[in-house]
């Protein structure tokens, strides 16, 4: 077999994405145990009693994909404390199935974080949305990593989950969440789901966003504070007109009564479907836990990546793209709408399946070592390192995030790349504990941006170090052994 088939290779019923086997160690026993105490701090630092803040000044609530990536770290720690974080964010889950991006804590002062629950105004504006009346969100999501790490999190401790009745009390919940985008958000018409804000994405200020936002006007500066710049760099954030655009894009959506038909930003994105496609995996296997058959989810998960395959993938920039679908020169009347034309980590992250084909897995690895990804610290940038847009430290159009690193070391091991994905692991790990466990990080020289005491980063660094350690003599490709746990951070 030639190298390239070699890293390509892969066999759907190992379902290493989901559950890959630890890679070798890196670092003594002391530097881990040091590492897993110092992780455990900040977890424990930022819980609140039923769920995980990202940042106890930045960020005071809690957020949707935060807390599937927090509950993948905290598995190591208590696998009871993960499931009530998975728990406690579904339980704000909307009638129509969407799981709002923030679910907020009414002890936090309205002035702490903007947009606060009174402009999102979900138990009026989203009523006909079946927004909860008892706990007020957000009224837009984040990317669907949920199954994926309710899957996790169950395997840390079966026995556990089965007593709990874990996985039968989620997955109604996210199969009405798989349902909401699949149906509601195929506003393209080719399968895929659309964000309809930047925000939903993940990826806030990613320059992928730059063409679909100048359509859009910005609100007043005056409408408007933000609070993050109390807290962050302003070199570091969102610009003032990007912020402006984005507090209009939400307004218009409150004001639509969160419906989902008529927005003005729609664009599918590839990390974003990519984990939607990855959860389905998941959801399929948690199906067959509780006695169901996961086929017809396996098979849509194969559908969807075709169709990821044919709405986004660029063979000739070898990498995946964001389709605007209000852009072209029908203004996207036809469904298809335009690429645009930039290079995102967003377009890496599909890596992270075991259906694509091989020559487009292939591609990838080569785009990531390339010109445009390969820093040569081991970080992976969050844009293009020669696209015009880039900025070391400006949020997403540049630094290397930790959750984007957590997921292409689990595509490269995937697919057979285990120097890369060993390498890329004791890259995230080593870094993450070298700045603070910072929000984001310049990926040349690892210097920290944003936040320090960033709950996912601690999170996931706490579960590719548990990975980097030797597995135990019963683990199989299935499950993924139990290590070190103190008893001081079980529940």
């Amino acid at each position: 077999m030639d190298r390239t088939a070699q890293l390509t290779t892969h066999a759907l019923d190992r379902g290493i994405a989901y559950d890959p086997p630890p890679a070798r160690a890196a670092t003594g026993a002391g530097a881990r145990r040091s590492l897993h105490v110092r992780a455990a701090q900040v977890l424990d630092g930022n819980w609140t009693g039923s769920s995980t803040v990202p940042s106890r000044n930045l960020y005071p609530h809690q957020w949707s994909w935060d807390s599937a990536f927090i509950a993948i770290g905290l598995r190591h720690l208590s696998p009871l404390r993960a499931q009530t974080e998975l728990e406690t964010l579904l339980a704000a889950q909307w009638g129509d199935g969407r799981i709002p991006h923030i679910v907020f804590n009414p002890s936090v002062p309205l002035d702490a974080y903007f947009p606060s629950p009174d402009f999102w105004r979900s138990s009026t504006a989203g009523r006909a949305a079946g927004a909860p009346r008892t706990v007020q969100t957000s009224g837009i999501v984040q990317p669907p990593v949920h199954a994926l790490a309710a899957w996790l999190v169950h395997l840390a401790d079966p026995g556990l989950s089965r007593a709990r009745g874990f996985l039968a009390g989620v997955y109604p919940r996210l199969a009405a969440w798989h349902r909401y985008l699949l149906h509601r958000r195929d506003l393209g018409g080719g399968g895929l789901a659309s964000v309809v804000h930047p925000w939903e994405q993940g990826m806030d200020n990613s320059p992928c966003w730059d063409a679909p936002l100048a359509r859009v006007v910005p609100a007043p500066a005056r409408s408007f504070r933000r609070a993050d710049l109390d807290h962050g760099a302003a070199e570091d954030r969102p610009t003032d007109l990007d912020y402006g655009r984005y507090v209009r894009l939400a307004a218009d959506y409150r004001d639509a009564g969160y419906t989902d038909r008529t927005r003005d930003f729609a664009v599918e994105d590839p990390a974003f479907n990519a984990l939607l496609i990855a959860s389905e995996h998941a959801l399929a296997r948690i199906a067959r836990e509780l006695g169901a058959p996961g086929t017809a989810r396996h098979a849509r998960a194969e559908r969807l990546t075709a169709a990821l395959v044919d709405r986004l993938w660029d063979p000739e920039r070898e990498i995946f793209l964001c389709r605007d679908l209000r852009g072209g020169t029908d203004g996207g009347a036809d469904g298809r709408g335009s690429l645009i034309p930039e290079r995102a980590v967003s377009g890496l992250v599909p890596l992270l399946l075991p259906g694509l084909p091989r020559e487009i897995t292939a591609a990838l690895v080569r785009t990531l070592d390339g010109p445009h990804f390969g820093t040569g610290s081991g970080l992976v940038p969050s844009y293009d390192l020669l696209g015009e847009a880039f900025d070391p430290h400006r949020y997403w159009r540049g630094p290397a995030w930790f959750n984007t690193g957590w997921l292409l070391e689990r595509g490269l091991r995937e697919h057979g790349e285990r120097e890369r994905a060993d390498a890329l692991a004791e890259a995230v790990v080593r870094t993450a504990d070298a700045s603070g466990f910072a929000e984001y990080v310049d990926p040349y020289t690892g210097e920290a941006c944003g936040a320090t005491g960033f709950s996912w980063t601690a999170a996931l660094a706490l579960d590719l170090h548990h990975r980097q350690q030797p597995a135990a003599p019963h683990a199989t490709a299935h499950e993924e052994p139990h290590t070190e746990r103190q008893n001081l951070h079980k529940s």
